[in-house]
């Protein structure tokens, strides 16, 4: 296992010093609010524990949100891009690459001193079409695909190399009964494919932490078929660092039990296991609901699902704040194989989850409000490591 997160926090914190780094280790105390009135950071609440980041948008990396980005350096010590490393941004057409986005995102990191997270590398969704064709716009050949997929991976993870220290090799590659799901790569290379990625990653980066990733991977039939996956890469001596279980959840869903159950059954894989997508709808979902993450779900908008459009009620408020707390309880009585915990968006008017399962919603999944402010949730969440 090469490069795990948790080793490298005392790289990634290096800038807070030698003071903050002895608190740390005298017990995990979350700190009181700065003397300005800004409250504590999630970075330092955490340290002895795992990294704690959040996704930003293109328009945040390219600056056109300062006051997100002071909350994001204020407040994390990992990023992910929410989309600008997605093969449709960063590779569009065969010949061009478009490096603007990423190389400032990468650029940030480096100069905030903070861990990038690349995502990602293979995924059936937000891909252009010419990769899963030929010249003549039929479906590409095995090896044309893997060549592709070849120089895609060399390319993006060399210019990142060092850079960029972990990446999401594969996303999404499972249906929610364990088994292969049926995308364009399964189908035109075949069930090698994702060892084949790892393979191209390892040797682009023989340093970077690797992973695979995907929504759902609570229940118990997926959650089999991701150890599955990763036994096998393991058996084929082909590196995995760590599973990436993506956290889009509600007040009710998922049982946390089988949340806990999946952090027990990957660590004994002996890989890190990283929340890389956190957040936690508020909102009511249609009872045949059992989407996941998937984006290409499009629902009309009604008003019974979206019952707080001019504000979140109290009560509710203080549902979510007990249940991430409860998340986070768990999180912390396994910290010793928690790599990383990743929340999808800086503050939730930023929240993919207001246009998803349908547009036009408001939600609040994250831990800071519209106008980047903490919400009762971060208090909860905080609260943990001054009385754990």
């Amino acid at each position: 296992m090469r490069d795990q997160e948790g080793p490298t926090l005392k790289t990634c914190l290096s800038a807070f010093g030698a003071a903050i780094l002895a608190v740390v280790f005298m017990g995990n105390v979350a700190p009181a609010a700065e003397s300005d009135g800004t409250p504590p950071s999630l970075k330092q609440a955490f340290a002895g524990d795992f990294l704690v980041g959040a996704a930003v948008n293109r328009s945040q990396i390219m600056g056109e949100d300062p006051a997100a980005m002071d909350l994001v350096k204020q407040q994390f010590n990992t990023l992910t891009a929410e989309n600008v490393m997605k093969w449709e941004k960063i590779h569009p057409t065969e010949d061009q690459y478009d490096w603007e986005a990423a190389d400032a995102l990468v650029a940030f990191s480096q100069a905030n001193d903070m861990y990038l997270a690349g995502h990602v590398l293979v995924w059936h969704q937000q891909v252009p079409d010419w990769v899963f064709e030929d010249a003549d716009g039929n479906p590409a050949s095995r090896e044309l695909l893997l060549a592709r997929m070849k120089a895609h991976i060399e390319t993006v993870v060399g210019r990142y190399r060092g850079k960029v220290q972990s990446w999401e090799v594969v996303n999404e590659a499972l249906n929610e009964d364990g088994s292969l799901r049926q995308t364009p790569w399964l189908e035109l290379i075949g069930a090698d494919y994702i060892a084949r990625a790892f393979e191209f990653a390892r040797r682009a980066d023989p340093e970077a932490t690797l992973y695979y990733n995907d929504f759902n991977l609570y229940k118990p039939e997926k959650r089999a078929g991701a150890a599955l996956l990763a036994r096998q890469l393991q058996e084929m001596a082909i590196d995995i660092d760590g599973i990436g279980m993506q956290g889009h959840y509600s007040l009710d869903n998922p049982a946390l039990s089988e949340f806990e159950d999946s952090i027990e059954a990957f660590a004994e894989l002996g890989v890190q296991v990283f929340i890389t997508e956190l957040d936690m709808s508020v909102l009511p979902f249609p009872d045949q609901a059992d989407w996941g993450a998937d984006i290409t779900v499009n629902l009309e908008l009604n008003k019974q699902f979206n019952p707080y459009a001019r504000g979140l009620p109290d009560n509710i408020a203080k549902q979510q704040a007990a249940r991430y707390a409860e998340l986070f309880r768990i999180l912390l009585a396994h910290r010793d194989v928690i790599g990383r915990v990743t929340f999808w968006g800086v503050n939730d008017g930023h929240s993919w989850k207001n246009g998803w399962p349908m547009r036009g919603r408001t939600d609040y999944p994250l831990l800071f409000n519209r106008d980047n402010q903490p919400t009762q949730a971060f208090d909860a969440v905080i609260d943990l490591t001054r009385n754990p």
